[in-house]
């Protein structure tokens, strides 16, 4: 026995209880009808109301939509790019582009994006958002050339430029809808800044996402856990925000070619590994200690850190790290709904798993279904790179 599947089995012994009593059945379908799924998901969340933007989520025991939302419109657009071009699916390219017409159409004087949904009760520029949208006009940018996006891109990345600290922390402008005023999970928000860098030759963006990660690595323990890293409760952050952090964070090292940056993801991502459950779970929270702090799994965290992992092991030429991705995304997929008769629940991916968890409890969030699409897409690609051809088929 490995010393890896030993620890699962303790894990699996002493938390994740309820995940464990009706875990979700393995799927039959392959990850491609998944991914369909979502995406028509997607689409339905998209025409849910007027104008382009995206339903923040599906409420399940209203039987409602909620409002559109800015920050995760702005990332789906690279996603329906992606998606439209693999599956040729054109409708996924339209799609996008009104995306990004939308968001331009709302973006703030200032160039900033505003905190929440459309029905938010005041309208505030923030940090986290307007990093978020910038994917999704670079995105837009490069598939069209339309002038509108290149703009909007510019006045965004400006303005997070403008009130960035000297240290490179973000302290002003954060969410009135968040706890803290702090958040290392801003390091999505400098990887945005390097696709704003890279897309409009703008060398400023890159060095603010560089001061950026040096300041979120004084964050971090010297076992790879941040500091400043959750919504609501810094103690024991959400996979969620881990996903954003630590994705992010391996991004901009091999794009820097840091050493010290990566060896803080990959010793954060390597415990979490750890910590995965044999069905694929992961619970939804973690102290710094890596102990896990909840014991309900969020889905979304779970396919961010998978894609997370995906990118490290791709690097590392990690098949074992490449499993364990595997079997996040296989859960995730098994949990999804891609057969219920109600229209806002077909093909989507509920905020936790049982969905009366702690995570966005009882809906469907348009974030976990793009997380989803990307993770799997993700896993595919890197099995043509960790294989040779002739097996990478075997995935599935």
């Amino acid at each position: 026995m490995s010393l890896n599947t030993l620890r699962r089995q303790i894990y699996n012994a002493t938390c994740g209880l309820e995940a464990r009593l009706a875990p979700p059945r393995a799927s039959q379908q392959p990850l491609a009808a998944h991914v369909d799924a979502a995406a028509d998901w997607v689409a339905r969340a998209q025409d849910a109301h007027p104008g382009g933007g995206v339903a923040a989520y599906y409420d399940a025991p209203r039987k409602r939509w909620a409002a559109d939302y800015p920050e995760t419109t702005g990332y789906l657009i690279p996603t329906c790019l992606t998606y439209a071009q693999r599956t040729r699916r054109d409708e996924f390219h339209r799609r996008a582009l009104a995306m990004a017409y939308w968001e331009c159409d709302i973006q703030l004087a200032s160039g900033a994006v505003r905190a929440g949904h459309m029905d938010a009760p005041v309208t505030v520029p923030t940090i986290f958002n307007t990093g978020q949208v910038l994917f999704g006009w670079a995105a837009a940018w490069q598939a069209s050339h339309e002038p509108r996006f290149a703009e909007s891109l510019s006045r965004a990345a400006a303005w997070l430029v403008a009130v960035q600290d000297a240290d490179g922390a973000w302290r002003r402008h954060a969410s009135p809808f968040a706890t803290y005023s702090v958040n290392t999970y801003n390091l999505r928000s400098a990887l945005g800044l390097l696709r704003a860098a890279d897309v409009l030759d703008e060398p400023a963006y890159r060095v603010a996402a560089r001061a950026n990660i040096h300041w979120a690595l004084t964050r971090m323990h010297a076992n790879g856990w941040l500091e400043d890293n959750d919504l609501e409760d810094n103690r024991r952050p959400l996979t969620h925000t881990l996903g954003y952090s630590l994705h992010a964070l391996v991004e901009q090292a091999l794009y820097f070619e840091d050493d010290v940056a990566l060896a803080g993801a990959r010793r954060a991502l390597r415990h979490l590994a750890r910590a995965q459950r044999l069905d694929g779970g992961l619970a939804g929270r973690f102290d710094a200690d890596w102990r896990p702090a909840a014991r309900w799994d969020c889905l979304t965290g779970t396919v961010q850190l998978a894609h997370a992992w995906l990118l490290l092991a791709e690097h590392d030429r990690d098949v074992e790290l490449f499993e364990t991705a595997d079997r996040a995304i296989r859960f995730v997929a098994a949990a999804q709904a891609t057969a219920h008769a109600l229209p806002g629940i077909r093909g989507a991916v509920a905020g936790s798993f049982p969905r009366r968890g702690g995570y966005m409890r009882g809906v469907y969030p348009n974030w976990a279904a793009k997380f989803f699409m990307d993770a799997a897409m993700a896993r595919d690609d890197v099995a043509g790179t960790i294989w040779p051809a002739s097996h990478a088929g075997h995935s599935g």
